[in-house]
C-alpha cells in the first residue's frame, strides 16, 4: 500500500464538519453560544453551496442541528465534544497502488496536547467512526497529530511546525526523523518543511501551539500563500517576516523553490484578550470555490478574496465572517475536512 494524502484542490466527495455543543468552546451566555452557532451553520451554508456537506452531531444538539442546518446537510448523531474536526477527524488519503481505495489516517488525538480545559476523548473517536460511515480503511497512527498541523501538495511535499509535532506534551519521544518517517508512511510525504514556530496567539493557553493552517499553506505545487502583518506594533510582524526568509530558501519535494504569496492580515490587530491571529491563510478550497475568512475590513477582506481567486484559477472566493471562530481558536479550515473523491 502506498497512502498519499491529496492536495485540497483536488475534487471533493463531500467536507465533514462536527455541529457545535455546549461547553466550555461554545461559549458561558447565552448569546456566547447562539453566535458560535451560527458560525458554524454558516460555514456549513457556504461549502454546500459548492459541494455536499455532512455534520456529525451530539445527541443533545439534534433538534438545533436540524432547525439550523435545514435538510440540505446531512447530519449524522453520535457522541461530540470538541468539534474542530480538522483536527480530530480523519485525514483521508488514496492508495496510489489500488485505484478506487480510500483510506483514513487516524492520528492519535489527545486535545492539542491535553490542556486541562479540553474535551476531546469522544470527538477522538470520530476517525475511526468516519472511516466506517464512508467505507475507508482505517490508517492507525502512533503520532499525536492533528489536520491542521500539516498542508501538503499532493506530490510529496508536507508543512510542518517543530512547536506541534515536536511538543513534548503530543510526543515527548519523536524527533524530525522519527516524524518525517511516520508522514510518509501515512500521508506519502517525502519532503518536510519545517516552520519553527506559528503565530503569537496561538500559544495562548486555549492555543494549538502553532498549528500550520493558520501560517501557510500550498496552493499548488511549488506556490505557497503566507500569512503576513504589516503593523509593526504587533509581534506577528516579525515572525511573519522571519517565517517568510526561511521559507524563501526552502525547497518542495520535486526540488523547487517556492514561489510565495503574501496574504496580507487585516488592519484590526487586538481583541479583548489581545493580539490577534486573524488570518487570510485558514481557508478551505472546496469544489469550485474557496471559503474565505472575513473579519469585518471591507478591504482586506476583498483584497484576500482577490489573491485567493489568482491563487485558485476558476474558483470562487466566498467571504463568511471568521471572527466567532477565531474568538474560540480556529477559524474555517479548523472547522472542516475535505473527504476526496475516489475513482469509481
Amino acid at each position: 500500500m502506498t497512502w498519499r494524502m491529496p492536495a485540497e484542490t483536488a475534487p471533493h466527495e463531500r467536507t465533514w464538519m462536527a455541529f457545535p455543543r455546549e461547553g466550555f468552546t461554545l461559549g458561558e451566555s447565552a448569546a456566547d453560544r447562539e453566535e458560535g452557532y451560527a458560525a458554524w451553520t454558516a460555514v456549513a451554508h457556504a461549502v454546500a453551496e459548492f459541494e455536499p456537506v455532512s455534520m456529525l452531531v451530539d445527541p443533545t444538539e439534534v433538534a438545533r442541528a436540524r432547525d439550523l442546518l435545514g435538510d440540505g446537510i446531512a447530519q449524522v448523531e453520535t457522541p461530540v465534544d470538541e468539534f474542530w474536526m480538522r483536527d480530530h477527524g480523519p485525514t483521508f488519503v488514496l492508495d496510489a497502488d489500488r485505484p478506487g481505495v480510500l483510506g483514513a489516517v487516524d492520528w492519535i488525538f489527545n486535545g492539542w496536547g491535553d490542556p486541562e480545559w479540553s474535551e476531546w476523548r469522544k470527538s477522538a473517536e470520530h476517525a475511526r467512526f468516519i472511516a466506517e460511515l464512508v467505507g475507508a480503511e482505517l490508517v492507525t497512527s502512533t503520532l499525536v497529530n492533528e489536520g491542521g498541523g500539516i498542508h501538503v501538495d499532493g506530490e510529496g511535499t508536507v508543512l510542518l511546525t517543530e512547536t506541534v509535532q515536536l511538543d513534548p506534551r503530543r510526543n515527548p519521544y519523536a524527533d524530525r526523523a522519527r516524524v518525517e518517517a511516520e508522514m510518509a508512511r501515512t500521508i506519502g510525504a517525502t519532503k518536510a518543511v519545517w516552520l519553527p514556530r506559528g503565530l503569537t496567539r496561538d500559544y495562548d493557553d486555549f492555543g494549538t501551539n502553532g498549528h500550520v493552517d493558520i501560517v501557510a499553506t500550498l496552493a499548488s505545487p511549488g506556490r505557497m500563500l503566507l500569512h503576513r502583518q504589516d503593523d509593526p506594533s504587533h509581534p506577528d510582524f516579525e515572525v511573519t517576516r522571519d517565517l517568510r526568509t526561511q521559507l524563501s530558501q526552502e525547497t518542495d519535494a520535486a526540488g523547487r523553490a517556492f514561489e510565495i504569496l503574501d496574504l496580507p492580515a487585516p488592519a484590526e490587530i487586538r481583541d479583548d484578550e489581545g493580539f490577534v491571529d486573524w488570518s487570510y491563510v485558514n481557508h478551505l478550497v472546496v469544489n469550485g470555490g474557496v471559503i474565505a475568512c472575513g473579519f469585518g475590513d471591507e478591504r482586506a477582506d476583498a483584497a484576500a478574496r482577490d489573491i485567493l481567486e489568482a491563487a485558485y484559477p476558476g474558483r470562487t472566493a466566498v467571504t463568511v465572517d471568521a471572527r466567532p471562530l477565531f474568538a474560540r481558536g480556529g477559524g474555517i479550515h479548523c472547522i472542516t475536512q475535505q473527504q476526496p473523491a475516489v475513482a469509481r
